[in-house]
């Protein structure tokens, strides 16, 4: 069985193909999770609206707690984490990642942002430690997960090569911590034209609905053939 973490991340409810001023990133991912039920109907669907139910950020207790060595934590500071720890299990329970994550002004949105900072955990999901020869730190997430970054943005020209792509942060943000952790095998979708409504945003919703099929397709396939190995 492959289990799924989906995670949502748009203001917005509801699909833009279901509801007026709906979130096309919630539509790409909501399509990408309808095609995997449908063709691997006993895989585990865990689901995240980080959206509308924000992570709490990170504060100065916090990471107070997080760089202090479990046996020697306090139980206020097993509180500040609680939240955090049950995201990690989430992420390290996981074989794919599924996100929706639009554009907000050229990143992702604060409250993805927030559930970033609450995955990189020292001791957890990275290790450090500053007697270590060479670099430090090192990614504790050894198991081969897989990430989907499905997004919308209102300009076009984001992708690598267009006109605006220098000023796309949002595939990027996610990717970096990630493959700092270990997950260095990603994917990514986008639609564009948002704010301008016509032809050209039905194509891009189009294609990129097409696109999120084809990643679906390709890690069915792959996780298909790892766990009948």
């Amino acid at each position: 069985m492959t289990r799924i973490l989906h995670i949502d991340s748009s203001a917005r409810p509801g699909r833009s193909d279901q509801k007026p001023h709906g979130s096309h990133s919630r539509r790409l991912s909501a399509k990408f999770i309808e095609h995997w039920r449908a063709l691997r109907p006993d895989d585990e669907i865990i689901y995240r609206d980080v959206g509308t139910n924000p992570p709490a950020p990170v504060t100065g207790d916090w990471v107070h707690a997080a760089f202090t060595k479990p046996d020697d934590r306090e139980d206020w500071m097993h509180d500040v984490l609680r939240e955090s720890d049950l995201l990690v299990d989430e992420l390290l329970s996981a074989d794919v990642i599924v996100t929706g994550v639009p554009m907000y002004n050229f990143g992702m949105p604060a409250q993805m942002k927030a559930w970033v900072d609450n995955i990189v955990r020292v001791g957890k999901t990275f290790g450090f430690d500053r007697s270590r020869d060479g670099v430090p730190y090192w990614p504790m997430i050894t198991d081969d997960k897989s990430v989907v970054v499905l997004s919308s943005r209102g300009d076009y020209g984001y992708d690598p090569g267009g006109r605006v792509a220098h000023l796309n942060f949002v595939e990027g943000s996610l990717f970096a911590p990630l493959e700092y952790l270990g997950i260095t095998d990603s994917y990514g979708a986008a639609i564009e034209y948002d704010e301008f409504g016509d032809d050209r945003t039905e194509r891009s919703i189009a294609m990129a609905e097409a696109e999120t099929i084809e990643i679906a397709n390709k890690l069915i396939r792959k996780h298909s053939t790892r766990n009948a190995a």
